[in-house]
């Protein structure tokens, strides 16, 4: 049994072709500009948006442990929810929901084998995201054995800090890595994620050294990475790698996840921390930079 947070179908922008991509709980970095803050616990938790609420309190009703009430903002948490599943389960609306649920083999993979036509007619197959999906290492490495079985392409979308065994492992079961690189300097990396980078460069150069077809995704976020600096760093770095990866996908920042945040009554961004989209010609200079080291490189991705 795994712990899968969201099932994404018909994914476009997860690798190649059409997709289907699997969430999995847990995440150890805590970036700044997370997206995914439902993903980072390695627990079920609970969401609310407060525009569905219709304040009709079948879940303030139905919880056992009398966590939930409603108050003039809304239905309020009281601080000792067991994550049972009980109010969202009840909510006619589903202005509660869990994100968050044990999925054994058999039934995750009647769920992908419902797109296994589109997938290979498109040249797509199964990505494993996250969170960080190594953090669920078993599970994951009992997936992508599952789906090699089964002759789907499989993509593995990571973070790479995870353990040389860990990422050892995989290598044999993925096709592709879909592999963040998101600060150069160790003492930035942990000041905006939470972690020191010396574990994600090592694994990054072990698949490279392995022949792993790879892809390297950079969030490019103005007042954290997108300086020449870091960015002439990152590409010497890559273009230096026994085998280079295949692309270079510079992700234009978004803050998509403050919505999540308030879903979940957390903080995005608590520290206040400077982060700006790029302009376009911030985009264009980073681009010519990763060029001028020889490196395949575009936006999105």
């Amino acid at each position: 049994m795994g712990l899968i947070f969201d099932i994404k179908r018909f994914a476009v922008n997860d690798g190649p072709g059409i997709r289907t991509t699997l969430f999995l709980k847990g995440c150890p970095l805590r970036c700044v500009w997370c997206h995914n803050p439902e993903g980072l616990s390695t627990k079920p938790v609970k969401l609310y948006t407060k525009k569905k609420c219709i304040g009709c309190q079948s879940c303030v009703e139905i919880c056992p442990e009398h966590n939930l009430t409603l108050t003039p903002n809304g239905i309020k948490d009281l601080g000792h929810c067991v994550t049972c599943g009980k109010c969202t389960d009840e909510c006619p609306t589903l202005a509660l929901q869990m994100a968050g649920k044990e999925w054994n083999m058999d039934d995750l993979m009647t769920i992908v084998e419902k797109e296994r036509q589109v997938m290979e007619e498109s040249g797509g197959g199964v990505t494993l995201c996250g969170g960080e999906p190594l953090m669920q290492a078993e599970y994951a490495l009992e997936l992508l054995e599952e789906l090699k079985r089964r002759h789907f392409h499989t993509t593995l979308d990571t973070t790479l800090f995870a353990p040389k065994s860990v990422v050892r492992n995989v290598i044999p079961l993925t096709d592709l890595f879909l592999v963040d690189l998101k600060h150069m300097d160790s003492e930035k990396h942990k000041f905006y994620t939470h972690v020191p980078n010396e574990q994600i460069h090592q694994n990054i150069k072990l698949i490279s050294e392995a022949g792993a077809r790879f892809w390297i995704r950079i969030p490019l976020i103005v007042g954290v990475n997108a300086d020449d600096e870091n960015l002439v760093k990152s590409a010497k770095f890559l273009a230096n790698l026994p085998n280079t990866p295949e692309w270079v996908n510079l992700l234009v920042y978004h803050d998509i996840g403050i919505g999540k945040h308030v879903r979940l009554g957390s903080e995005y961004n608590p520290e206040n921390i400077s982060m700006e989209p790029p302009s376009e010609q911030v985009q264009q200079h980073a681009l010519d930079i990763f060029k001028e080291h020889g490196l395949n490189v575009k936006i999105g991705g």
